[in-house]
């Protein structure tokens, strides 16, 4: 389930990579992170529309379920409940891996809507975890309308700027969308020692994992 059409494409070569023999299927609908920026917080009607992606994309026969959008991260929280097959945010295996190896991380987004969400979960697992982390969060300011607008090499380098300002104090850096994971592969010379964890991999690597392991809840 996708607010970005970009997505699409990233996400299926890496279906295609991890997990080969499982059919997919795409559900989109940009106006929910169009929504999300607006409000500048998930509302309970945009929880009520994801909830209905949710049970609509059950109904079309699917045995889990990946949001790729951590804007809308609360409300796959709320809509998770009301179905019944597992789904996966797509920042929480990222947030899994940041907290049990690094006590500070910063956090980069493009979009404040994203800033939020991607602080609050990191904050849970930890805490979950019993781990006490300190969270550095940077807006990359320009960043999401270089990207609109076709701008790319604008917005992978906006990014760059703003994790060299974060390497004096972070052990580790989170990009907190899906769509900033571009950035991290043309970083050549970053320093090995501070980790830049992007979220379509991991969220990937999490559902081939729950598929192995026979659809276990992803609760």
């Amino acid at each position: 389930m996708h607010t970005v059409p970009s997505l699409i494409p990233v996400f299926r070569a890496l279906a295609n990579e991890l997990i080969p023999s499982v059919e997919t299927f795409n559900v989109l609908d940009e106006s929910l992170l169009r929504e999300a920026i607006a409000d500048r917080t998930v509302t309970e009607a945009l929880s009520r529309r994801v909830t209905g992606y949710l049970w609509a994309a059950q109904d079309a026969g699917a045995d889990i379920i990946l949001v790729t959008c951590s804007s809308i991260g609360p409300a796959v929280d709320r809509g998770r409940a009301l179905v019944s097959v597992p789904v996966v945010r797509v920042d929480e295996a990222m947030a899994r891996r940041a907290v049990s190896t690094s006590h500070r991380i910063g956090v980069l987004a493009t979009l404040m809507s994203t800033m939020t969400p991607t602080a609050e979960l990191i904050g849970r697992v930890a805490r979950d975890a019993g781990r006490d982390v300190e969270l550095t969060s940077r807006l990359v300011e320009g960043a999401f309308e270089r990207a609109t607008q076709g701008d790319a090499d604008g917005h992978d380098e906006l990014i760059r700027v703003a994790l060299e300002a974060l390497m004096g104090s972070s052990e580790v850096v989170v990009l907190a969308q899906a769509s900033m994971a571009r950035a991290a592969a043309t970083l050549v010379g970053w320093p090995d020692s501070i980790p830049i964890l992007t979220s379509p991999r991991l969220a990937m690597e999490q559902v081939a994992q729950m598929i192995g392991d026979g659809l276990p809840p992803g609760r």
